[in-house]
Formats: C-alpha cells, structure tokens, sequence
C-alpha cells in the first residue's frame, strides 16, 4: 500500500491553490517549482474514500439528503478505536471545514474587540481569523528548549488584562509537531479556568503520530474542562480531502453545544453530502489501514528531509512527533529572513510557508510540507544543500 503515496502526480493546472498560486505568491516558477506550504498531500486519498464517492456518483442523483447516524458513529468509531476516546455522537456538529468552525466559534462566543489568546509560533490562521473577525489576538511565546517548545504560562499570564475571552489552542502543535503532555493539557484547562476563557482545541493533526510517541485528546487529558471545551476535529488532513469541506466539533457541554446549534440553525448550514460519505469512508478499518502505511510513507520522508537539511551548516528541522510539517530553523546561518527566503524560492525554486506568519519565535524559520512523494522530498533537499553551498 505504500507505493500508493509515491505514485508521481501532478496537480497544477487542477486549481490547486497549493501549486497554482506558487508562482503568485512566492514567485516561484511553476515549471520545476516544489510546492511545500499550504497542509495539504499531493497523493489520492484512500480507495475506500474514492470508491464512496464513486458509488455515489453511479447513483447519480444528489438531492437534499437526512440522517447523520452513519457519519456520526464513524467518527464515533474512529474518536475509540485510533485515539482511546469515547464520545456521545450527539456531541457532534458539522462545519464547513475546521477553519469555518473556528470561524463560528470566534464569531458565536465572542463580540468586536474581544482579546482571544493564542501561543506562538502557531498556525497563522489563528491571528488571521481573529483580525478578520474584529477581535484582537494576545500572542503569547512558547520557550524554545532545545528541539522542543514549552509553554510559559507565567509569561502568558502577564500578557493578559482580564478582558479576553477565548484561547484557541493547537494540540498536535502546528508548526513544530510537538505533542504536548496530559499534564500540560490540564495546566492548560486550569490556566483557560483561572481567566474564564473559553478553550478551543484545534486537533487537526491528531492522526499523523510517529512512532514511539503518544497522543492524549484533549478531554481525556482534562475532563475538567468540558463546561468550556470545544474540540475541533476533520478528516481532512488525514485524508486528504480539504477541498470537501467537511469539519466537526466536539462539545460535550450540552449548553456550548445547544448555543451552537442555534447558530447553525440561524445561517442556515447544512453539510456537504458528498463530503458527509466520504469521511464516513474514511472512518472505518479499511481507512485506518491506508492511515498506517501514510505515516510509515511520511516517517521515511521526514528522515529523507532532515538527514539532508540537517546536513547544512547553521540549519536545524525541528524532530518532528506529529503532523506532516517540517519546521526548519535557518538561525544559525547568521543571515536575515529576507536572504534565506530568497535563497530558497529563487535558488531552490521551493515555496514553503513564511516563518514570521506563525508569530512570535517564527522569525528565522520556514515550514516545508512533507507529504508528497519520497522522490520530491530528497530534491528538496538536494535543492537546499545548492542554495546554501557556500556554507558547507
């Protein structure tokens, strides 16, 4: 199954905002440009997934439909079986998309000028999100310890005047892959309890676990909190099927979830069928099978990408426990941000994510997307090993 993820695919000219804005945004040439930023995988999702939506397909007609019984017991199935958690499946709302339930919830439980806390770098939605929305984001540093951030919640607290109301927090965290403690979790839940903020969990990622490290969802960790707790959770990423649209959100307190579904009723939203039986495809054993041989296929490249960029004096990528992400800190070459950028969109030909999008502690790195085939990852790497030759 493994040869699934190093089938050569290309996607440009498909509308993929992931390789068709490259050139756009990066100035990156698309004829031999790697793209490596937007989180998104450059191989077929699982055949239980396509077969699904071919089914569908071959029926033909795709009317208004009823029932979320099945979709709501795979993610049920999935939540005990990939990740010890046992959930009510009444629990369960649909969005459109993780960053719409985001979007919702900054949008529900918050007004204009609200002070929302996030702990940086993190992934750069967060602020956009929060800005669009009106609000004002309070960033707050991780420590950097070695190869591992920390959380400083005595410096967060310091940075707090007792006017926020909500922290969205990233658990795997996105970009470092770090994967934090259950009892960092609960320093968490009581640090979000001390300021009556509430908490939004963020586990996008949770499925892409390496080998030899474990990861606790939030409400296993902290039960404590679930009066406050909103866990957000996709296909998505797993899967690789973002452009479907397709998110949930966990809420175990019946008076979160209950507001929730007032707004939802309000705007109107219902699911995407077709994304609805396609992660319902997904979570099953079938699809959990072709998510194990994903992570053996992304474990080989992230040693393939580190070996080679580790390879270069004053570069260091991050060991990665979690996500497809690489995060790469280019500190150590005593160069600006705006040399090393240049050196890898316009020598490389390789357009990863921006550091300082991820806010503070982001200055000095680039983030490289992983998940694409073993071959693209070793050019990448050779690619970066040119750019940088004078420092060997």
């Amino acid at each position: 199954m493994r040869d699934l993820f190093n089938q050569p695919t290309d996607r440009r000219g498909t509308h993929s905002s992931k390789w068709d804005l490259m050139e756009t945004l990066f100035d990156v040439p698309p004829e031999d440009g790697l793209a490596m930023w937007t989180a998104d995988s450059d191989y077929p999702t699982a055949p239980c997934v396509l077969r699904a939506l071919q089914e569908a397909t071959d029926h033909g007609v795709f009317g208004y439909f009823a029932d979320l019984s099945r979709y709501e017991a795979a993610i049920e199935w999935w939540m005990k079986t990939r990740h010890g958690w046992e959930i009510d499946p009444s629990w369960i709302l649909t969005t459109q998309g993780l960053g719409n339930a985001i979007a919702l919830s900054i949008d529900l439980w918050t007004q204009p000028g609200d002070r929302i806390v996030t702990f940086n770098p993190v992934y750069h939605e967060f602020e956009q999100k929060i800005r669009r929305a009106g609000r004002e984001p309070v960033q707050c540093p991780l420590k950097r310890e070695g190869d591992r951030y920390e959380l400083d919640l005595d410096d967060a607290q310091s940075r707090l005047d007792g006017t926020e109301k909500m922290l969205i927090f990233c658990s795997p965290q996105n970009p470092s892959g770090r994967i934090w403690t259950p009892d960092e979790l609960r320093a968490v839940a009581d640090f979000a309890a001390r300021n009556d903020l509430l908490l939004i969990a963020d586990e996008i990622h949770h499925d892409f676990i390496y080998p030899g490290q474990t990861f606790t969802p939030f409400d296993i960790a902290a039960p404590h909190a679930r009066d406050r707790l909103i866990v957000l959770t996709a296909a998505s990423k797993t899967f690789n099927i973002a452009g479907q649209k397709t998110g949930n959100m966990i809420i175990p307190d019946d008076e979160l979830r209950g507001e929730m579904v007032q707004r939802l009723r309000a705007i109107d939203y219902a699911p995407n069928a077709l994304g609805i039986r396609m992660v319902t495809a997904a979570y099953s054993p079938e699809g959990a099978e072709w998510v194990d041989a994903q992570i053996a296929h992304l474990d080989t490249n992230r040693k393939t990408f580190d070996a080679a960029v580790n390879a270069i004096p004053g570069v260091r990528s991050l060991p990665l426990a979690s996500t497809y992400l690489a995060w790469v800190d280019f500190s150590g070459t005593g160069m600006s941000f705006e040399e090393i950028s240049r050196r890898v969109r316009k020598n490389a030909h390789i357009a990863p994510s921006p550091g300082p999008e991820f806010g503070p502690g982001g200055e000095t790195f680039l983030r490289f997307n992983l998940a694409t085939q073993t071959a693209r990852v070793a050019e990448a790497g050779r690619r970066l090993q040119d750019a940088f030759r004078d420092l060997q």
